[in-house]
């Protein structure tokens, strides 16, 4: 998803332009930006323990706050997300060259605190202790197989989202090359690494405080070290800042300003993000399993589709050629303008696709988790029968002179 991003030097939105028209990418730059203000707002809140752990920690006085609630979130929980949400602002309004030099610092600081709490925990536990077997039963064969497929989609529409407005970043890409082995270092190579500590932590945690904890956040606050507690708590704020604002608030920011760039800035766009986060209260949202589990099989199912559209436009349709000027012009001549700016083609071909992929979530529970993949491949495969039907009705003229 990064490469016309990165060949064209252009955000998500304006890729976006090329497959659903002028005006009509502003369809999946509003779907792409309430995906990520949902987000946005858990992972805020999830980040918020950290600091609240901070507070806790030097001033234990604050824990009385615990007790009023509003909203359904602790008084206590309120000065930890509004803590967050203001921190996550402040570095918002520097701009991207702040947000990269935060990206820049904060990969190698949630690195660091990993390796040295992964190293701790062993150091307590013993390595003989740690086991990488964590399931409640061990699975072989075929049932093995599927586990890991469902994990392995379950992966994928996690980094959904970040990945389908990849060319928001993409573009200050120097050149493809750099883009691939970027991308192989910050995904598979890193999830990888990631994983591996994780995983030796949680083992480390069932010998060392008697239960499985899978958060490192209640790790962290578990351990007896008040050093450890507060850089420990200081790195995950840090790292989750960064993490958040690249991908959860760049997106919105591009993706809200892109409905009319005339009335709203990047930064505007990106404060609408900020402030409906809060509306959304992401702590109920995310202290509900079942909403939860179904907001995230929904949201896949829109997204799914983005990428079969996005992708077979670029690839087979406009044959990777892109007419920059166009995707800016309103002109009726534009190459991206197709009907009234709308490619109603993508508009049915995401429609489509979206009720298939939604339907198979609450009717066939088996297929919920794969809601990314149904909604990817049904897409791809109506909008390509339907373009192939324009192209061959109009002529592929229109495409001939992209470059």
């Amino acid at each position: 998803m990064g490469k016309p991003g990165q060949k064209a030097g252009v955000p998500f939105p304006v890729v976006a332009r090329m497959s659903f028209g002028v005006f009509g990418a502003n369809i999946p730059a509003v779907i792409r930006g309430l995906i990520a203000v949902v987000w946005y707002g858990i992972q805020t809140y999830l980040a918020s323990s950290s600091f609240i752990i901070l507070l806790l920690y030097f001033f234990p006085q604050t824990e009385t706050l615990a007790n009023g609630h509003f909203l359904g979130l602790s008084y206590l929980g309120w000065v930890g997300f509004s803590a967050m949400w203001v921190l996550q602002a402040i570095v918002f309004m520097f701009g991207m060259k702040m947000i990269r030099k935060v990206i820049d610092w904060s990969g190698p600081a949630i690195y660091l605190a990993m390796f040295a709490l992964c190293g701790y925990m062993i150091n307590l536990a013993g390595w003989e202790n740690i086991s990488f077997n964590l399931g409640k039963e061990s699975l072989v064969g075929t049932e093995a197989i599927l586990q890991m497929i469902v994990a392995t989609a379950l992966v994928a529409g996690y980094f959904a989202g970040p990945t389908l407005n990849f060319s928001d970043f993409s573009r200050y890409c120097g050149s493809y090359k750099q883009l691939k082995i970027g991308n192989l270092l910050g995904l598979p190579v890193n999830f990888i690494l990631f994983s591996l500590f994780s995983v030796i932590i949680v083992s480390a945690s069932i010998p060392v405080f008697g239960e499985m904890i899978v958060d490192p956040v209640e790790t962290v606050k578990r351990l007896d070290s008040g050093m450890i507690t507060v850089l420990g708590a200081l790195t995950f704020i840090f790292a989750t800042v960064g993490i958040n604002i690249v991908a959860n608030f760049v997106a919105p920011a591009f993706d809200f300003s892109n409905v009319s760039p005339q009335k709203i800035s990047f930064k505007t766009g990106g404060f609408i993000a900020a402030f409906g986060s809060v509306l959304l209260t992401p702590w109920n949202l995310f202290n509900n399993p079942e909403v939860i589990h179904y907001t995230v099989d929904v949201l896949a199912a829109m997204i799914g589709p983005l990428y079969g559209i996005i992708i077979v436009d670029y690839f087979f349709i406009k044959k990777e050629k892109i007419d920059v000027p166009s995707l800016y012009t309103e002109s009726p001549q534009g190459l991206y303008w197709y009907k009234d700016g709308i490619n109603m083609n993508s508009v049915y071909a995401l429609a489509i696709a979206s009720m298939a992929a939604i339907l198979s979530t609450f009717f066939i529970t088996e297929l919920a988790n794969y809601a990314l993949f149904i909604g990817g491949f049904v897409s791809a495969f109506v909008y390509k029968f339907l373009m192939q039907k324009r192209l061959s009705w109009a002529g592929q003229s229109t495409f001939a002179k992209q470059s």
